[in-house]
């Protein structure tokens, strides 16, 4: 059973919530709140495995309750669910600890696989910030390797690349030739030699450590 804690200052906006996740029987809603203090509260009280954060909320944000509950509680996750889209929100979550970011337009389905996989220590963006991320780190690495001794097969490079343009496993496996099944094993291989959990992770190890050619990005 996954604990969670929904944090927002709208009411008909928790108790939405509160009804589509506690439908899913791997996941609880432990309790509510209304603004940053308010989480902390309740993370302190319950001890949550995740908070699910909204950004702007009266008396505490969400990225100030972010950090307070992330240097605390490190243990516990927070996932951040917010209408606002704006790179200094985005980033200040992040840099808050945050492990994920999603856009409150996010589908029922999307918003509880990315509670799981979040628990389960993957990072989820909404598809409509992914590439401000993807976009600031490019800004930051330069194309040299960092130092960090990796050594990639032919085609996992080039599976690597076509992960850091956007490309689906549907979309590599059409470029390459391959079937789903062969690519679904390269991107796990690059996982385990990266030491990521899902792709986002991925592609900003391989900006950061100059593992893939940024200009073709």
């Amino acid at each position: 059973m996954i604990n969670v804690i929904i944090c927002d200052d709208q009411e008909i906006v928790t108790r939405g919530l509160t009804t589509i996740l506690n439908n899913d029987p791997q996941i609880k809603v432990l309790a509510t709140g209304s603004n940053g203090q308010e989480a902390i509260d309740l993370v302190e009280k319950h001890q949550p495995d995740l908070v699910l954060m909204d950004l702007k909320m009266p008396d505490m944000n969400g990225i100030q309750a972010t950090h307070k509950i992330r240097s605390t509680y490190p243990q516990v996750k927070v996932l951040v669910l917010t209408t606002y889209d704006d790179d200094e929100w985005l980033f200040d979550a992040l840099r808050a600890g945050a492990a994920g970011y999603l856009l409150k337009d996010t589908p029922s389905a999307s918003l509880i696989q990315a509670i799981k996989g979040t628990v389960e220590g993957s990072t989820f963006l909404d598809p409509n910030i992914a590439g401000k991320v993807v976009h600031n780190v490019v800004q930051k690495t330069t194309p040299a390797n960092s130092g960090l001794n990796i050594q990639f097969s032919e085609r996992e490079a080039e599976v690597l690349q076509l992960m850091a343009r956007g490309l689906t496993n549907a979309d590599i496996a059409r470029e390459l030739y391959l079937s789903e099944g062969t690519v679904r094993n390269y991107t796990s291989a690059i996982f385990n030699k990266l030491g990521v959990n899902d792709r986002t992770q991925a592609v900003i190890a391989a900006l950061r450590h100059g593992l893939v050619n940024i200009q073709d990005v």
